[in-house]
């Protein structure tokens, strides 16, 4: 069997890959669904063609990140290690972050489910306008905090600072303002940082990691180019919140 998958093109290896992972969570639904339960598929058609969009989509996304996303992330981290100009790297660092965050779908629709749901707790003017510039503004909080997160986890690989001291103070501090931050926006700022992880974040971050980790002497990719991610998810958490104090 594993022969026959070796021989056969990127992509169907891929799919075949991608319905091995998807499968658990298939046999999960099916078996509550259909043994607890005791109810048919609603739309069953329409449930197994959403799942082949999932299947082939997920290996489609697969291979473009090890086709295209990571390596460029990793060429481009080396070409400014080459370089050798700090600010160039931590600006390319900032901008990495905030673009991919603005982009990212996730947080698009949790920014505009909060508004929504602010606008009808009047925290907000019930309203188109206000509910758009409220999405805005959370999403420009949490990337300009993934810019800032993805700066500071490159200049931790670039001093070779101990990661877990940074996380444990950064929890300890979204801990501290958890306690004042208004009880409307600790749900919010806790899960901006889930949503920052996510399809387009994940690929080129972890790549700009580890390849600016193996082209700095002394660094080791799987110790130092490995974190920028828990950046990316705990600094958007305590900018949110602060944002909440604020605002």
């Amino acid at each position: 069997m594993r022969e026959t998958i070796r021989h056969l093109t990127p992509i169907a290896r891929r799919i075949i890959d991608s319905t091995r992972d998807l499968a658990p969570i298939i046999l999960v639904i099916a078996f509550f669904q259909i043994i607890v339960l005791q109810q048919p598929f609603p739309n069953l058609w329409n449930v197994v063609v959403g799942l082949v969009c999932v299947v082939i989509g997920l290996a489609l996304f697969i291979q473009g990140l090890e086709t295209g996303l990571f390596p460029i992330g990793e060429v481009l981290a080396q070409g400014f290690a080459r370089k050798g100009s700090v600010i160039a790297l931590l600006s390319f660092a900032f901008c990495l972050g905030f673009g991919t965050t603005v982009a990212e779908p996730a947080l698009i629709a949790v920014a505009g489910e909060a508004a929504s749901v602010a606008s009808e707790a009047g925290v907000i003017e019930d309203s188109d306008r206000a509910r758009s510039d409220y999405a805005v503004r959370l999403r420009m909080v949490v990337a300009f905090s993934v810019g800032l997160a993805i700066v500071l986890g490159v200049f931790r690989i670039l001093k070779g600072w101990p990661i877990h001291y940074l996380i444990i103070g950064g929890y300890v501090l979204v801990t501290v303002m958890t306690i004042f931050a208004p009880a409307e926006i600790v749900g919010v700022a806790y899960d901006s940082g889930g949503v920052t992880t996510s399809t387009i974040t994940v690929p080129l971050v972890t790549a700009l990691g580890v390849g600016l980790a193996s082209s700095i002497r002394g660094r080791n990719p799987m110790v130092d180019g490995f974190g920028l991610i828990a950046f990316a998810s705990l600094t958007p958490m305590i900018c949110v919140l602060g944002y909440g104090m604020v605002v």
